[in-house]
């Protein structure tokens, strides 16, 4: 039982984090473009459901791949750098976070997070490319690209994982990820279901500003208990 209550505070931190993390428009926007894609081809909804599920099974796989990848780095290096690295993530992580609460305010106007606009004219070409190999392309791509968008606070679980890399961290990293592509998964079974999908695009144009606000919020407090974290004031065990 002690084992399981040592790592209770992390488990708790990774799926609040997830949670909120996964309500992003970045990747719900693409999703909504793919789906009216296949829509307006007039494919069958088992296709629809097939092709929405291998876009977002990409995304999954690659965001883990990556997450794997940091993780084992970042549990590679010296204690004494990783303390100051994590203290310098946390400050960007922070810093991120208030870019992202000024768009619940005065949404696009300077500097914003989200998916580079030079990026944004490819995924409109992928997303007309309904095949299997395509469809998982630009999942993969998306993942790649919507970094800015989704990446910090994924960045700031990953640091806090790596400080007592075991194999209850990768477990929780793959736990992290099944919940940040929930809501896709829920989105692509409602449209199925008869959910008009201007009614999705409606809600995440509505819903932007508060969905900046509370990636913004969690960013911020991530990045003050990464910095808490390492420098000994706070010790998940």
């Amino acid at each position: 039982m002690s084992g399981i209550e040592l790592h209770m505070p992390t488990f708790w931190l990774v799926v609040g984090s997830a949670a909120i993390d996964s309500i992003n428009p970045c990747a719900i926007g693409v999703l909504v473009l793919m789906i009216s894609v296949i829509m307006g081809q007039k494919h069958s909804v088992a296709k629809m459901l097939f092709l929405g599920g291998l876009y977002i099974f990409a995304i999954f796989l690659t965001y883990l791949l990556a997450g794997f990848g940091l993780l084992y780095f970042l549990a590679k290096v010296p204690l004494f750098i990783t303390e100051y690295l994590s203290i310098f993530v946390g400050l960007l992580i922070i810093i991120f976070g208030f870019f992202e609460i000024k768009d619940y305010f005065w949404y696009g106007k300077g500097f914003s997070l989200g998916i580079p606009p030079m990026f944004m004219d490819r995924i409109h070409k992928l997303s007309k490319n309904v095949t299997v190999p395509g469809v998982f392309l630009m999942g993969m791509f998306v993942a790649g690209v919507e970094l800015p968008c989704t990446g910090a606070p994924y960045l700031a679980i990953i640091t806090i994982l790596s400080l007592n890399f075991d194999f209850t961290a990768l477990m929780l990293l793959i736990l992290y990820n099944i919940i940040f592509v929930a809501p896709l998964i829920i989105i692509l079974l409602l449209v199925a279901g008869g959910l008009k999908l201007n009614k999705v695009s409606g809600w995440r144009h509505e819903s932007r500003g508060l969905m900046r606000l509370g990636i913004g919020l969690l960013m911020v407090a991530l990045g003050w208990l990464l910095i808490l974290i390492a420098n000994g004031t706070i010790n998940f065990g």
